[in-house]
């Protein structure tokens, strides 16, 4: 991860409100149900005292190998290999199997978060936002949306000329100039 130096004005602003969106409650009850899943240790590193703030939450799951293990244990052989290794690119590798086996799994991509959201630590909520109730079966039927005219109301619509049909009072070029003429700025026009 470069290192951001500290942000200011409306960079700041941002970041501020992308701090306030993390809830730490929501946090712990989703490492709990991963923890449940996966039965996986998921304290932060060189920490007894467990998850105390949204930078612990990040350093848990930065890895991504919690996070395959638990879509793996939803639907085996979503990722083949779990890269265990502490390289930055192969830790980001196992986040990208992660949301690629989420969307296997009936997730749309725009519910995902980013792996630089989780990575660089910038938009954590993100990472734990609800989205998904599980999968569905079938499509969604639409709700019906009948409408019901009185025949005054259809009379009146028959007698109506639509802008397609050719007419003198929809959009026109009047008052544009044509293609290369110069722009007259001048108030007299010279």
């Amino acid at each position: 991860m470069a290192y951001q130096g500290p942000a200011y004005g409306l960079s700041r602003d941002c970041m501020l409100k992308a701090q306030a969106k993390f809830n730490l409650q929501d946090a712990l009850v989703a490492l709990k149900w991963i923890r449940d899943v996966t039965q996986l240790n998921l304290d932060p590193p060189g920490s007894d005292k467990g998850v105390q703030d949204q930078i612990d939450f990040a350093n848990v799951l930065k890895d991504g190998i919690a996070l395959c293990t638990l879509i793996n244990r939803l639907q085996p052989g979503t990722v083949s290999k779990i890269n265990t290794m502490k390289a930055p690119f192969k830790e980001r590798e196992n986040l990208e199997m992660f949301l690629k086996g989420c969307e296997m799994y009936g997730l749309k991509r725009h519910d995902l978060f980013q792996v630089n959201d989780l990575y660089e630590k910038k938009n954590l909520y993100t990472a734990k936002k609800k989205a998904f109730d599980g999968p569905t079966i079938g499509v969604k039927v639409a709700d019906e949306n009948k409408r019901i005219f009185s025949k005054e109301k259809l009379e009146m619509g028959k007698t109506i000329i639509g802008l397609q049909s050719g007419s003198n009072q929809g959009a026109s070029q009047r008052g544009m100039t044509p293609y290369g003429a110069p722009r007259q700025i001048l108030p007299d026009g010279r």
